[in-house]
């Protein structure tokens, strides 16, 4: 393991809640994921399903699929109105970001299946330019990729089980400038590191009927246990640092049960319920090798942080419906909560509620390829926040995504 700042937490804690799903968590990793809003763990014909439900890899047809898909990320630029004075405002920057991911599921093996996938389940990017947010989060911004190994079992037309193996590297950068206090005390550091964790998930298929499919998937925590470097510097005491430091953030365990059911051989709907266990994250600790004896860099950088995350839960609503002339139609609707409490939000993470709107369409080429794209937009509510540190409304917030994939079976 590398370096990694005491600024990974801040970012990972902030970088993707501002930009997908709740906290940092990024559902959409595929064409079909992204068309139907993330409500895609019951019905998954694609090979993509090595990764979202393995156990569906043994409904797919005996043959080796491979499946790249590439994600094109917008986050809006975030205002921030203050209530105390405009000249506290800002307005984070607007950014983008390509995302690309990878899935096969080989061949039926005496009712076993094999599947790999590289995704970017977490992360993302926060920048403040105005001297008040910056003070907190001049950048945070995060990247997170799991290897996703798994195998199915089949034990008849009616029931199959998954499990898998998951790999996480972080690689993340923070940094803040600004005045802390009326006396005019400067704060300012640089971080960045990275580590690599593991974890598993499981997966397992009911089918009372041809046309229905009942889903339950796991995917346990992750202990991100980063390790890096840190630049510190204040003009108290002419303080400065430079030198090792940690910090632990988890990559919350990921609860979903979905029910899909087909009609008439051409319209699938599925409904699903996943809960995401972000109350693991209490605090925010950094830790180095001794503590400072400088008050300022105490404060800002080594006293423990309350974060005290809450579950979140979301509801997702899918339809998928086959034209049975080559093209297969998509969308989604989803209900996502934020998990930060008004108490410890900050600038690193300004998280909302949110609804999810997308929609998406497949083509087949031929018997073996198959094309497809599909957008997605995040509407987070604006909220209005009044904890010291961020007194005022948080507005604007959003992104969109824009997926493009392409299958192929053998």
């Amino acid at each position: 393991m590398n370096k990694l700042p005491a600024a990974v937490g801040l970012i990972l804690l902030t970088a993707t809640g501002s930009a997908l799903a709740s906290g940092y968590r990024i559902p959409e990793q595929s064409v079909n994921s992204t068309a139907r809003a993330g409500s895609y763990v019951a019905y998954t014909p694609g090979a993509d399903a090595a990764y979202y439900n393995p156990a569906n890899m043994s409904w797919l047809e005996d043959r080796a699929y491979l499946e790249a898909d590439a994600t094109w990320i917008h986050l809006n630029s975030v205002a921030y109105a203050d209530s105390r004075s405009s000249s506290l405002n800002g307005s984070s920057e607007a950014e983008n970001f390509f995302m690309p991911t990878f899935f096969a599921v080989s061949p039926d093996y005496n009712n076993f299946r094999v599947g790999f996938s590289v995704t970017a389940p977490a992360g993302l990017s926060k920048r403040w330019q105005d001297p008040y947010p910056r003070t907190f989060a001049e950048e945070f911004s995060l990247k997170v990729f799991e290897f996703n190994p798994t195998l199915s079992y089949k034990f008849s037309d009616r029931l199959a089980v998954g499990a898998g193996v998951r790999a996480i590297y972080v690689d993340g950068k923070v940094k803040s400038n600004g005045i802390i206090d009326h006396y005019g005390s400067t704060a300012i550091r640089d971080m960045d590191g990275d580590a690599l964790e593991a974890g598993y998930n499981l997966a397992v298929t009911a089918r009372p009927t041809e046309d229905m499919n009942i889903s339950v998937t796991y995917r346990s925590e992750v202990d991100l246990g980063i390790e890096g470097h840190a630049d510190l510097n204040t003009n108290v005491l002419s303080g400065r640092y430079s030198g090792d430091t940690g910090v632990e953030i988890p990559l919350p365990a990921i609860l979903a049960v979905a029910v899909s059911y087909t009609l008439f051989d051409q319209l699938t709907v599925e409904l699903e319920y996943d809960q995401t266990y972000w109350s693991d994250y209490a605090y925010l600790d950094f830790t180095y090798p001794a503590p400072f004896a400088n008050p300022v860099f105490a404060a800002a950088f080594d006293d423990a942080k309350a974060k005290h995350w809450s579950d979140t839960n979301a509801w997702r609503l899918s339809v998928t419906y086959d034209l049975k002339n080559d093209f297969i139609l998509m969308a989604g609707f989803a209900i996502d909560e934020n998990p930060v409490p008004e108490a410890t939000l900050g600038f690193e993470l300004p998280d909302s509620d949110a609804l999810l709107y997308s929609a998406g369409v497949r083509y087949k080429v031929n018997k073996d390829m198959e094309l497809g794209v599909a957008y997605l937009y995040d509407d987070k509510e604006s909220r209005s926040v009044n904890n010291g540190t961020v007194k005022g409304t948080i507005d604007e917030a959003g992104a969109h995504l824009l997926t493009f994939g392409l299958t192929y079976a053998f």
